[in-house]
């Protein structure tokens, strides 16, 4: 790769991350119902909260906006503009800042999603088998255990191994999901920043960020929050 063309994936880089950084989730929620989507339910600034405060008629606006657009078009870029092969580890650098910029905007005061509809977007295009078994996985487990948070970090763990033996063993992408897994993981740890609820232990609030992708037990009490005196 030439100079320019590591300029141009400089550049493609650089925009990902912004464009992963455009919080979709918060503006609908704010031109759709006048509220700020960290104030309620998981406080989650995507797609599943704003379906909840909001309604599913918003859902087809996020699979476009955060799946294709965030997702799909930064490896579409690097990938047919750039001419990167799958091979290399150059074509993970994009569509992994632009699930880090979903996950800490730079417009949101390093607040965001969990960066699922971005990843979705960007596996369509890497591997739709591997995205296809990936959400057969999560949804399976979440119909049978009722534990959505869970069923979605197994799924996640299991990525490396399906894209190894499903996408002939490059490891670009095996790295790709690796940094994929641990986006997600920290995410849910930072949990945008919320503080610790009182009368739990940091060490119970962390592991039920990290195994539910919340920090109490009870789940109606998680996406039912209000802000102060509008619960």
């Amino acid at each position: 790769m030439g100079t320019w063309e590591l300029a141009g994936y400089g550049l493609l880089c650089l925009a990902s991350w912004l464009l992963g950084g455009v919080p979709t989730a918060y503006i609908v929620g704010r031109l759709a119902k006048g509220v700020d989507l960290r104030d309620y339910g998981s406080g989650n600034v995507g797609a599943s909260n704003l379906y909840r405060q909001a309604g599913k008629r918003w859902v087809p606006l996020m699979v476009l906006a955060d799946g294709f657009i965030k997702g799909a078009v930064p490896v579409l870029l690097v990938w047919l503009a750039l001419e990167v092969a799958w091979s290399s580890a150059l074509v993970i650098g994009p569509p992994l800042l632009a699930v880090a910029g979903n996950n800490w905007s730079p417009f949101l005061r390093l607040q965001g999603g969990r960066g699922l509809m971005v990843a979705a977007g960007s596996l369509i295009v890497f591997s739709p088998p591997v995205l296809a078994v990936s959400l057969l996985t999560a949804l399976i487990g979440w119909k049978v255990f009722k534990s959505s948070g869970l069923w979605v970090l197994i799924a996640l763990a299991l990525l490396p191994v399906w894209l190894y033996f499903l996408e002939g063993g490059h490891l670009s992408l095996v790295w790709y999901a690796l940094g994929l897994l641990g986006l997600v993981v920290l995410k849910r740890l930072l949990s945008n920043w919320t503080p610790f609820p009182e009368g739990l232990s940091r060490r119970k609030v962390l592991l039920n960020r990290l195994v539910r992708d919340r920090d109490v037990d009870d789940r109606e009490q998680w996406i039912e929050r209000a802000p102060s005196g509008l619960s």
